[in-house]
């Protein structure tokens, strides 16, 4: 976004009544936590539901959680396919709350899911992805920082309709938020400028939309999802394939033991580095998300 247009949407911002009481928003995980509190700036908070450090894919709710739940206007989330145990509380908490799911909104960039331990070779010749058809839907949708872009013009919709009042907020923090997230992208685009040689495995195939909008290449996962293990089988796959791919990288996360990654890469000569798709280490608020885009970069440069 040029200078100019974001000093109007800023301007715009600060010469904006405060408006009527603002609707209580709760969204799932920090991603999106860091959009809906920019598109909320100066108007109100959301309240977050899986803290820092929680799995998406399993959490147990406490009793502040229902309560949050209970009083919600509106959960916004990225949908059943990261969360699928949300839907029953939600349906018995917040049963008057709007959903929105970002993951299934009509724009939102999609891919289908990578299941085996080794990838096919991408195709980066398309800048932009159509959405994936058949199959199950990769849900880190959030690392790609175009789908952030969409989700703040989805999310300002979605609060101007539940609070008019402020609508011509929301659609100028979004704005703002736009121009962040377009300042983080050209930062990652000059961090990653001199990895798109570079050949490496994840722990679990979180960075499929980070690898896409970047035109990098990551070879292989040593687990499907960090909601499931891998088996014996996968991982003498990758540790026998490791010289034939390539690798000379692996991604490992804070969360996970790192003797797997000894298993898998040990006489290999292959470099580790940490890096955490939930961004888990960043501070929440309106920020995170566009220093998360940043932070997954910056790891593969430390592993080159």
């Amino acid at each position: 976004m040029p200078r100019s247009l974001l000093f109007a949407a800023l301007t715009a911002v600060l010469a904006l009544p405060a408006g009527a009481e603002p609707p209580k928003v709760v969204a799932d995980i920090a991603a999106v936590h860091s959009l809906v509190s920019q598109v909320m700036e100066g108007v109100g908070q959301p309240d977050l539901l899986i803290p820092p450090g929680g799995s998406p894919h399993f959490y147990a709710l406490k009793p502040s959680d229902a309560k949050k739940l209970r009083e919600a206007d509106i959960v916004i989330k990225i949908g059943p396919q990261l969360s699928p145990w949300m839907d029953r509380p939600l349906t018995s908490l917040a049963g008057s709350a709007q959903r929105l799911r970002l993951l299934e909104q009509p724009e939102t960039i999609t891919l289908p899911m990578r299941t085996g331990a080794t990838f096919e070779p991408h195709d980066h010749g398309e800048e932009d992805h159509d959405h994936a058809t058949g199959g199950p839907l990769d849900s880190h949708a959030w690392l790609d920082p175009e789908n952030g872009k969409i989700w703040l013009g989805v999310i300002a919709r979605a609060l101007a309709g539940i609070n008019p009042e402020n609508a011509a907020r929301y659609h100028a923090n979004a704005a703002a938020g736009v121009a962040q997230i377009e300042a983080a992208v050209e930062d990652t685009r000059t961090i990653v400028a001199p990895l798109q040689d570079l050949r490496f495995i994840v722990f679990h195939d979180a960075y499929q939309y980070f690898e896409h909008r970047f035109g990098l290449t990551a070879v292989g996962a040593i687990a499907l999802s960090d909601a499931s293990p891998p088996g014996p089988a996968r991982i003498a796959e990758l540790r026998d394939r490791v010289a034939d791919l390539g690798v000379t990288c692996a991604l490992t996360e804070p969360q996970f033991d790192p003797d797997l990654m000894g298993t898998v890469f040990r006489g290999r000569g292959v470099k580790t580095a940490v890096v955490d798709p939930a961004g888990d280490s960043i501070p929440l608020g309106s920020g995170m998300y566009p220093e998360l885009i940043r932070s997954v970069g910056k790891a593969l440069a430390a592993c080159r």
